[in-house]
């Protein structure tokens, strides 16, 4: 049974262990940075964002437009009692006695064009700065997730390689038993061991598979199911923090930005609403033909509402209210950027710490360790109680230091994510 589970694993983790080793990946591998490209080309919440830049677009060329003109067209005077409407003129259309009116007019918004204008700007702006957060934001979850994978099929590689140790060692132990040197529940407990490993190695697997998925789902692929193979190693995607991490300024942050522009957009509005109050102008340019008793006329006309009952009252404060509302989330989204920036810092110098010792120190001297206990049980100088501890502490220890070296990884990325250098 434990061969069958070990030879399963096998299969199951040959493309992992394929992608560790010094080769060069396949052209159908998908490296972190075609991960990105694919994402920023293909997600549904990215596209959305880049569609919500053109609808501001075009509210912006809505407000640059002017009001259209209204054509009006109009006869008075025919008669309804038989009444012949010839006059010397003639009979034709433009001859008989029809009060026949043309009219041209116009409307001229007043004080509102200006304000009309900087809240379009305002909004896109807006929207372009919300494009490069979800931009940001999307680079930092696939770049975490893509991390996530790497770490979970390392730690899948070093429990398949601490498996196939301990058979190794239950083949020294079946030589041992044959001789009278070692007992059938010692033998026992190292196949024990054994298949442990193997399991927890497919359920790293299966880590790694769910978030190859949630990758895929990231850089919209049609059909995510796991099977991607990954070009990259973590200790490449582990780079080392750029000259600007120890930055503390965020007022770049795109998030920030479109929270400015929202607060320009809401005065813009406020500004609109109280020009409200100014009556806009129509002007009227008419042509009147009466034949034969008046000749032809033209007329010139103003019309206005009157602001007697509305005085856009409740328009006023509900732009009022609502630059309230972008004032305050400026301030909740500047604070909450600080925040991000002083946790990811943390983040970001715990992880890089732990992983540096795990992998200068503790790293080597638990394998220095183990080889030296393995040796000795081979030879017959150690007890098995010793040489199953000092595996698992191995494991541990290779697998805290995978985890460690992830988290600095995906730390270090959140911490540019949370300095806007994304």
């Amino acid at each position: 049974m434990g061969w069958r589970v070990g030879f399963a694993l096998a299969v199951a983790l040959g493309l992992a262990r394929a992608s560790c080793a010094q080769e060069v990946p396949s052209q159908s591998a998908l490296s972190l940075e075609a991960a990105r490209t694919l994402a920023l080309a293909r997600n549904g919440d990215f596209r959305s964002a880049q569609f919500q830049v053109d609808a501001a677009l075009a509210q912006l060329k809505v407000a640059k437009e002017l009001p259209n003109p209204t054509l009006g067209l109009s006869t008075a005077k025919i008669s309804t009692d038989g009444t012949p409407e010839n006059t010397v003129l003639g009979n034709g259309a433009f001859s008989r006695a029809y009060d026949s009116i043309v009219s041209l007019s116009q409307l001229i918004l007043v004080a509102k064009r200006g304000s009309m204008r900087d809240s379009a700007n305002a909004g896109v702006r807006a929207a372009q700065s919300q494009l490069e957060d979800a931009r940001r934001l999307l680079v930092q979850a696939v770049t975490q997730t893509y991390v996530a994978a790497l770490a979970a099929r390392d730690q899948a590689s070093v429990l398949s390689a601490s498996a196939a140790a301990l058979r190794r060692e239950a083949s020294i132990a079946e030589h041992r038993y044959k001789a009278g040197d070692l007992s059938r529940s010692d033998r026992a407990r190292i196949e024990i061991a054994a298949e442990q490993d193997e399991l927890a190695a497919a359920s790293q697997v299966a880590t790694a598979k769910a978030a190859v998925v949630a990758l895929e789902n990231l850089v919209g692929s049609p059909k995510p199911d796991g099977t991607t193979e990954l070009s990259d190693a973590l200790g490449k995607v582990a780079l080392a923090p750029g000259p600007g991490v120890q930055e503390t300024e965020v007022l770049k942050r795109p998030d920030i930005a479109a929270a400015e522009a929202a607060v320009d957009q809401a005065e813009a509005n406020v500004r609109l609403a109280r020009h409200q109050r100014v009556p806009d102008v129509t002007v009227s340019l008419q042509f009147e033909r009466n034949p034969p008793a008046q000749p032809d006329t033209v007329g010139l006309g103003l019309s206005l509402p009157l602001p007697v009952w509305n005085q856009y009252k409740g328009e006023i404060l509900g732009a009022m209210a609502a630059r309230s509302q972008a004032l305050a989330h400026l301030d909740r989204v500047r604070v909450q950027a600080a925040a991000d920036v002083a946790a990811a810092r943390v983040a970001y110098e715990e992880a890089a710490g732990r992983a540096k010792k795990y992998s200068a120190s503790l790293v080597p001297k638990s394998a220095e360790a183990t080889e030296s206990v393995a040796y000795a049980y081979e030879k017959g100088g150690a007890a098995l109680i010793d040489l199953l501890d000092a595996r698992r502490t191995d494991n541990d220890i290779r697998i805290a230091a995978v985890q460690a070296q992830a988290d600095a990884a995906t730390a270090l990325v959140g911490l540019e994510g949370a300095l806007g250098r994304l």
